[in-house]
C-alpha cells in the first residue's frame, strides 16, 4: 500500500474524497486549509487501485494539485483481505510515475554517469585480459549502459521523444567512452587470446539472443512489479559492456577478425534488450494517461518494435553468414 497527499485548493476536497470512496480507499488524514485556501488530504491507497487513483485525480484537478507518493511499511490494524486480493495481486504493477522516476534518473547523462562507465570500463578490460572471471562480474553489476536501454523502451512506451532523445544520447556517450578506452588499453596492456572471458566475448549465437531477449523482459517485469532485486541477474546476465570492451580491446590490439565477432554480440544485446523490454512495456500496460497521448504512444510503440525486429532479423543474417550457414 501507499500514501498518497493530494495538495490542492479547499474547494476540490470533496472531489478527491469522492475519487478516494469510489477506489474504497481510506481518507487518512485531512489538513486545515492554510492562508491561500489550500489543503492537504491523504489517502491510504491499496497497490491495484494506486494507478487508477492517481489518474483520476490528475483527470480531475489537473494542474491545480500537487501530488505526492509515499511509501508505507505497514499498516495497523491489518485490513481483512478480499476474496479477489489474489487475483489483484497478479495485475499489481508499480504506477506510470513511480516508473519513470526510476528509470529517467539513470539516463542522466552527467559526470557520475560517465565516471562509472570510465571505471567500470576499466575494471572489466582487465578482467577480460586477465581471464578472471570475478573481476568481470563485479564490473557488470555495475551497468551503466543497461540504465539508458531501459529508458529508451520507457520513452517509447510512453511516446516521450524527449526522454528517448535523452536516453539516445546517454547509451552513444557511455558505448564511446568505453569503447575509446578499451581501445587505449588494448593499444598498451600485453594482449592475451588465450582468456576464456575475453574470447568468449567474439563468439555469438541462437543462445546469445534468447538469453537478450529473455533478459531485457525480466529487467522491464522486475521494475514494473517493483521486484528490483531481480534486476542485479539481469545485469550480469545481458551485459553490454564486456561486448563493448571486448571491441574496443580488439581493434586496439589488432584484431579485426575478432573484433566483428564482439561488435556482433554488442549488436544483439542491445537490440534484444530494447526489443523485449518493449514488448514487455506494452503488454504489461505502460502507457500515458490522456487517449491523445495513448494514441500517440501506441503509434511510436508500433513503429519502434518494428525497427528492432527488423534490426534484429538482419544482425541473425549476419551471424549466419559469417558461421557459413546461409
Amino acid at each position: 500500500m501507499k500514501l498518497i497527499e493530494v495538495i490542492t485548493d479547499a474547494k476540490n476536497n470533496e472531489n478527491v474524497i469522492r475519487i478516494a470512496k469510489q477506489h474504497d480507499s481510506e481518507i487518512y488524514w485531512q489538513g486545515t486549509p492554510n492562508q491561500e485556501g489550500r489543503q492537504f488530504i491523504r489517502i491510504l491507497v491499496s497497490d491495484e487501485d494506486r494507478q487508477s487513483v492517481l489518474d483520476a485525480l490528475q483527470g480531475l484537478l489537473g494542474e491545480s494539485m500537487k501530488i505526492l507518493v509515499l511509501p508505507v511499511d505497514a499498516v495497523l490494524p491489518r485490513k481483512e483481505p478480499k476474496p479477489s486480493d489474489q487475483e489483484a495481486k497478479e495485475t499489481i504493477t508499480t504506477t506510470r510515475e513511480e516508473l519513470y522516476n526510476n528509470i529517467v534518473k539513470n539516463a542522466h547523462l552527467d559526470s557520475t554517469y560517465l565516471l562509472l562507465v570510465f571505471l567500470s570500463t576499466a575494471v572489466v578490460a582487465i578482467g577480460l585480459l586477465e581471464d578472471n572471471v570475478a573481476v568481470v562480474i563485479g564490473a557488470m553489476v555495475i551497468a551503466p549502459l543497461l540504465g539508458p536501454n531501459i529508458a529508451l523502451a520507457l520513452g517509447a512506451a510512453l511516446g516521450d521523444m524527449a526522454l528517448m532523445w535523452k536516453a539516445t544520447k546517454t547509451t552513444i556517450a557511455g558505448i564511446t567512452l568505453a569503447l575509446m578506452l578499451s581501445m587505449i588499453l588494448g593499444f598498451i596492456y600485453p594482449f592475451n587470446l588465450d582468456s576464456h572471458e575475453l574470447m568468449a566475448r567474439t563468439d555469438v549465437g541462437l543462445g546469445s539472443i534468447v538469453l537478450a531477449l529473455a533478459s531485457g523482459a525480466a529487467a522491464v517485469v522486475s521494475l514494473t512489479t517493483g521486484l528490483a532485486s531481480v534486476l542485479v541477474g539481469v545485469m550480469v546476465a545481458v551485459a553490454l559492456l564486456p561486448p563493448t570492451a571486448t571491441l574496443g580491446l580488439m581493434i586496439g590490439a589488432g584484431q579485426p577478425k575478432l573484433a566483428v565477432g564482439a561488435a556482433l554480440l554488442l549488436g544483439v544485446n542491445i537490440v534484444s534488450v530494447n526489443l523485449a523490454a518493449k514488448v514487455v512495456f506494452w503488454f504489461r500496460g505502460v502507457k500515458p494517461r490522456s487517449w491523445l497521448e495513448k494514441r500517440k504512444a501506441n503509434q511510436s510503440m508500433v513503429t519502434y518494435i518494428f525497427i528492432w525486429a527488423i534490426s534484429l532479423i538482419m544482425l541473425l543474417v549476419v551471424i549466419f553468414i559469417r558461421k557459413g550457414l546461409i
